[in-house]
């Protein structure tokens, strides 16, 4: 990896590293459009709060499962031509979401949009594991993470004042054709890379060494628990204030807003301090480690604030808090499967990871959008809540040591 990296120049190095943060900016746009959507959109499609739990599951029924392949795929062919592939794939998913019909066009669309976006992590971790060494890890993965968190907040921002006047499907056409726009400079940036940094790996990590270790598996449940409560909020947060709080669009889009913007913010931040940490000599492991399991009890907290909240004003502090709490995850847990895996099966493993950890975007947004219907929002609320608290001490205590494994 140190070969590889001192390769590619810095220059290349860091544009490479900011266009996958902002591949995962875009994908987060775009995946997030749906709730942005909902308040108008559930109305004139005539969906039910199950339903449209649904349509937002759908988009996992394929992108769980598909990580799998896409992740040995990155480890197999050129990792830069499959992100580009997938752009396109969920750019024009995305575009035509804004043509819906009804529940079944917009059913097929999520799938499709699961597949586009099944690139994104095993290939950016591809990229990352390749290209960046260790005492960089924290800051390159936060440039991701702060593109997981700023999607939803610039999303939101920019869907709630387009959904406020121009409807709902002008946000899925706009976002589609600029998400079509990134792939000028990232054809661009990977035709600067030398040929030896850019070179693709051998295949010599068989899918089936990996999912015989029990690290993998821990990951993938710890991926999971990880994703239920940010998903939910994600799915169901501007439904609530919306419907459920009485806000009106306007200011459903600032508070939303805010707490990813916090989020974006700590997860910068998170990773400039873990990288400062690993070149001091000191445990990046357990660093790591104790950054997860604080992130999900903190999760946990402010989900069940958030529903026991009186006021706007504590609803808004109560999302920065879970904003700063979720920031604490994908930093780490995709720069700890970097240090299990190594460059050669990093795509293989985030994509194994990335599929188990996905199950909860499979289930929760039904189980939660059931719930809803049937008992009000406070049962989705503790619900994920209590997974959450669950993943905080999975992180503890059901993860093994954090180490680069053998594959040999």
């Amino acid at each position: 990896m140190a070969t590889i990296a001192k390769a590619t120049t810095g220059n290349v190095t860091r544009t490479l590293v900011m266009l996958l943060g902002a591949a995962v900016f875009l994908n987060y746009v775009d995946r997030g459009a749906i709730a942005i959507a909902a308040p108008k959109m559930k109305e004139e499609l005539g969906l039910s709060a199950t339903e449209f739990g649904t349509a937002v599951s759908a988009f996992f029924w394929i992108y769980a499962p598909v990580q799998f392949v896409i992740g040995w795929l990155c480890d197999r062919f050129s990792v830069y031509r499959m992100l580009a592939l997938g752009v396109i794939v969920w750019a024009a998913s995305t575009l035509l979401i804004g043509f819906a019909g009804g529940f079944l066009s917009l059913l097929v669309l999520r799938v499709m949009l699961g597949i586009g976006e099944s690139i994104i992590f095993p290939g950016s971790s591809k990229v990352i594991a390749r290209h960046v060494p260790p005492e960089q890890r924290g800051m390159a993965n936060a440039w991701c993470a702060a593109g997981l968190s700023l999607g939803p907040a610039a999303g939101t921002l920019a869907g709630g004042i387009i959904l406020a006047n121009y409807g709902w499907r002008v946000i899925f056409i706009a976002f589609g054709l600029l998400t079509i726009l990134w792939l000028f400079p990232w054809r661009r940036t990977v035709a600067a890379l030398p040929a030896a940094a850019s070179a693709d790996d051998a295949p010599t990590v068989p899918i089936g060494v990996l999912l015989r270790l029990p690290s993998l598996w821990a990951m993938g449940i710890g991926n999971a628990v990880s994703n239920f409560g940010f998903y939910f909020l994600l799915a169901f947060t501007p439904l609530y204030l919306v419907q459920q709080r009485g806000l009106s669009i306007e200011q459903m889009t600032l508070l939303t807003t805010l707490g990813y913007a916090v989020q974006g913010a700590a997860a910068l931040a998170l990773g400039a301090w873990s990288d400062r940490w690993t070149r001091s000599g000191r445990n990046e492991a357990a660093m790591r480690r104790a950054l997860l399991s604080v992130g999900q009890i903190g999760t946990a907290a402010s989900i069940v604030g958030i529903a026991m909240a009186d006021s706007v004003t504590e609803i808004g502090l109560l999302l920065c808090a879970a904003g700063l709490a979720t920031a604490c995850l994908p930093t780490n847990l995709y720069a700890v499967a970097q240090m299990f895996a190594g460059p050669k099966a990093a795509g293989t493993w985030v994509g194994v990871q990335n599929g188990i950890g996905n199950i909860s975007g499979i289930v929760g947004p039904v189980i939660c959008g059931i719930l809803i219907d049937r008992y009000g929002y406070n049962s989705a609320f503790y619900l994920s809540a209590a997974v959450a608290a669950v993943g905080g001490i999975w992180w503890a205590f059901g993860v093994p040591r954090i180490a680069q494994v053998k594959l040999d």
